[in-house]
This record gives C-alpha cells, sequence and structure tokens, in this order.
C-alpha cells in the first residue's frame, strides 16, 4: 500500500510538472546558460602556450588558488577567459555592502527602494570592472615570467599587447559570468551567481573522485581504501549534518489582539521562524573570496620578484604562510566566516524595522511589550542564535579542510564547497516547489472562474 501511494503520489507530481510550462522553460534557460558558463572555461587567453599550462597546475597545487579554481570549475588552472569566475563580482558586492552599513549617503539610496538599488548595482558593477582590471595585469604579468626557470614559456610573445589582450579578455569572460547569472536569476531558477559557483564545484567532482581512486589503488601516500570509504562516510555525514542545520529554526511566539467569530472571542497566534543560519553560504564565500583576491595577485606577482629586495620577500614569505590549510590561512578564513555571520545577519533581518511591523499589525511577544522592548528581544535572539550559526559554518568549512591538510589526502572537495552545494541545491529545489505550488494554485482560480460562469 505505501509503495502505491509513492508511485501515485510521484506520478501526480511528474504530471504537475508536465503542465507547468513556465518552469520548464525557466529550467532549460538555467541549464542552458550554465552549459555556456562551462563551455567558456576551455576557452584559453589568448597568446597563451597550452603546454605552460601543466606547469601552472604543478606550481599552484596545493596552494590557496586550489580552493579559487575549484569554485571557478577548472577554468583558473586552464587560464580560460573566465579564469577569475565571479569573484570580482563577489567583492564588489562586499565593498558595496560594508560602504552602504557605514555611509549615510549610500545608506540613503538604499532606502529609496527599487531605484536605489538599481544604483548599488551600478556601482557594483564598476567595482568589479576596477578589481577585474587590477587582478587581470598581475596575472598577465605573471604569466609572462613564469616557466622561465624550466626553460618553459607560457606566454608565446610578452609585451605590452599581451597584457592588454589578457586584461581586456579576462574583464569581457568576468562581465559576461555577471550578465549570466542576473539572467538566471531573472528568467531562470535559483540565484545566478550562487549557481555557476556551484557548478563550477560539481564539475571538478568527478576528476577529484577519480584522482582519489586512482591514488588509493596505486597505494601513494597515506590514501588506502580504508581511507577512501572513510572519506565517503564523512562527506555523507556532512551533508546531513549540513542539511539539519539549514533547517534548524528558533521559532518566537506572535500574539495578536482577540477579535470576534463564530464560536467567540479568539485571539490569532502564529510563530516569526528566525533561522539558525540566517546568513546561508554568503559567509563561505565572502571571507574565501577576501583571501583569494589579494592571494591571486602576490601569487602571480610573485613570480617577478627577486627575495634579495623587501617587497619580494614580504611577498614570497606571505604566499608560504598562506598555503591551502596553514594556520594563518585558517584563522583569517575562519575569523572572515565569524565576522560576515553577523554583519549579513545584520543586513539580511531588521529588528527594529520587524518590531515596527509588528505593532503597526497589533502583533507582539507574550511577556514583552511592544516598541522598543521588542526590538530589543529581537537582537537579544538573533544575536545568540547568529553564535550558534557561526560557529557551525565555521567548523563544517575548517575542520574537513584541516583534516585534508594534516593528513596529506589529496581530495580538494571541502566543507566549503559542500555547504556551497547542498545550499543551492535546497534553496533551487524550494524555488522550483514554489514554482509549483503557484501553478497549482492558477490551475484552482481558473476552476473556480469557470464553474462561477456556468452558475450564472
Amino acid at each position: 500500500m505505501a509503495s502505491a501511494a509513492d508511485r501515485m503520489s510521484s506520478s501526480i507530481s511528474l504530471a504537475k510538472f508536465a503542465q507547468a510550462t513556465e518552469l520548464r522553460k525557466r529550467l532549460w534557460f538555467t541549464i542552458g546558460a550554465l552549459i555556456v558558463f562551462r563551455l567558456l572555461s576551455y576557452v584559453p587567453l589568448p597568446g597563451i602556450d597550452p603546454t605552460a599550462l601543466g606547469l601552472l597546475s604543478a606550481q599552484t597545487t596545493g596552494g590557496v588558488l586550489d580552493l579559487f579554481n575549484n569554485f571557478s570549475g577548472g577554468a583558473l588552472k586552464r587560464m580560460s577567459l573566465i579564469a577569475l569566475g565571479v569573484t570580482p563580482y563577489i567583492s564588489a558586492s562586499i565593498a558595496i555592502q560594508l560602504a552602504t552599513s557605514l555611509s549615510p549617503t549610500l545608506a540613503a539610496i538604499k532606502k529609496e527602494g527599487e531605484s536605489g538599488r538599481k544604483r548599488l548595482n551600478q556601482y557594483t558593477r564598476y567595482g568589479t570592472v576596477a578589481l577585474t582590471i587590477i587582478q587581470g595585469y598581475f596575472i598577465a604579468q605573471g604569466l609572462e615570467s613564469f616557466g622561465a626557470a624550466q626553460g618553459v614559456a607560457a606566454v608565446i610573445e610578452p609585451g605590452i599587447m599581451f597584457r592588454i589582450g589578457a586584461v581586456v579578455s579576462l574583464l569581457g569572460g568576468t562581465m559576461f559570468l555577471m550578465w549570466l547569472g542576473e539572467q538566471i536569476t531573472s528568467r531562470g531558477i535559483g540565484n545566478g551567481i550562487s549557481l555557476i559557483i556551484m557548478a563550477g564545484i560539481v564539475a571538478n567532482l568527478p576528476s577529484t573522485l577519480f584522482n582519489l581512486a586512482q591514488t588509493a589503488r596505486q597505494g601513494g601516500g597515506n590514501v588506502t581504501d580504508f581511507t577512501v570509504v572513510l572519506i565517503g562516510l564523512a562527506v555523507a555525514g556532512l551533508i546531513l549534518f549540513i542539511c539539519f542545520m539549514e533547517r534548524a529554526q528558533r521559532r518566537i511566539l506572535i500574539q495578536y489582539p482577540k477579535r470576534q467569530t463564530r464560536t467567540g472571542m479568539q485571539a490569532d497566534r502564529s510563530h516569526l521562524p528566525l533561522k539558525i543560519n540566517t546568513a546561508g553560504v554568503i559567509p563561505p564565500i565572502f571571507a574565501s573570496t577576501l583571501l583569494t583576491v589579494p592571494l591571486t595577485i602576490t601569487q602571480f606577482a610573485g613570480k617577478n620578484v627577486s627575495g634579495d629586495t623587501v617587497w619580494g620577500s614580504t611577498i614570497i614569505a606571505l604566499n608560504q604562510y598562506l598555503q591551502h590549510g596553514s594556520l594563518l590561512f585558517m584563522t583569517l578564513y575562519g575569523l572572515g566566516i565569524v565576522f560576515f555571520s553577523f554583519f549579513y545577519t545584520a543586513i539580511v533581518f531588521n529588528p527594529e524595522e520587524t518590531a515596527d511591523n509588528l505593532k503597526r499589525y497589533g502583533g507582539f511577544i507574550p511577556g514583552i511589550r511592544p516598541g522598543k522592548n521588542t526590538e530589543l528581544y529581537f537582537d537579544y535572539v538573533l544575536t545568540r542564535i547568529t553564535v550558534i550559526g557561526a560557529a557551525y559554518l565555521t567548523i563544517i568549512c575548517l575542520l574537513p579542510e584541516y583534516l585534508v591538510s594534516a593528513l596529506s589526502i589529496p581530495f580538494y572537495l571541502g566543507g566549503t564547497s559542500l555547504l556551497i552545494v547542498v545550499n543551492v541545491t535546497m534553496d533551487t529545489v524550494t524555488q522550483i516547489q514554489s514554482h509549483l505550488l503557484a501553478h497549482q494554485y492558477g490551475d484552482l482560480i481558473k476552476k473556480a472562474k469557470l464553474k462561477g460562469g456556468r452558475l450564472r
């Protein structure tokens, strides 16, 4: 009986999906856009010698840029047009959001509604252009001298023309990805930028698993068949833990004044759900982006400097101490996650505005006076659950990275990547269910109108 009921419910859901033409169009648009993103990751920069790309990969393996390369779907390793991915756009978004919270002028622009949002988005685009030009120039400069010690030139014809061409190509690739992400958000399903990052991570997953299995088969290093099984169990456990924490809520009881009903006076009650992880996947993305932007510059610029100078020795020491899994990298990464957890939660949830809305509609928290006391209570609860959320994000992102680095296991699908994939998948599935529900209600309204017409 249970299996028959399950088959019937699945057939009904499939039938609803087949009838939702708007949802199908959005899904096909999203899939097509992600395919375009993957194809662009194989288009190399003009003037690059493909034989030198293997040397570049060998030099950067094990460094912090592995995380950056994972987010870009291997585009950095191949030095493609979208080697920088959406990292400059995310960095510019961080800068604008920080400036909005600090500058009264930008805060006033944000309160203007749709027009203010468009102005801030335009400022974000300007910042994206500036950051892409800076990063692209240092990448081009580093590529010109890369491989010289091995007698292999990464650039066929070094010079000012190559640098200009590389910067323009990287700028075009990043701006196109930014536009593609906005199109996915408006015409597809889910958040476009998050889906692009997730697509890059998932694209590297098959090769990562194959390399891990190959290493275990050959008996290299600390990797054995038992280790592979443990990694699989750990990944499954992390996915379950992430799903549990992302669904966890602190529900605050909201009561409204009594009103007259057929059965007498009755008070309405509802709950205000506050997620334990209100910031979602934003803190790890922001923290990793802030680390990879300067390190992209220093690691590629470091190929042109000498250790005899103060500037050169500083860059070399910075690259050495900020290696993937190092103590300094883990500390900065963890502090960045904690900071952005509180910062982004303060942006997403405004206790003062929520308290004013409750007071306007007559709602109150039992035992708490409306107005300022309700605002303080919201801030009290939100601060404490954000501590739990920040600790959860830090553990998920840093513990797998530390274990993989300490055990010297060549497995770069860390907690950050898992967190992004699980979160984006859950959000996308939720949006698909919302579209299906809206389509179902639309059909019910149409049927009700038809029945009403017949009665008349």
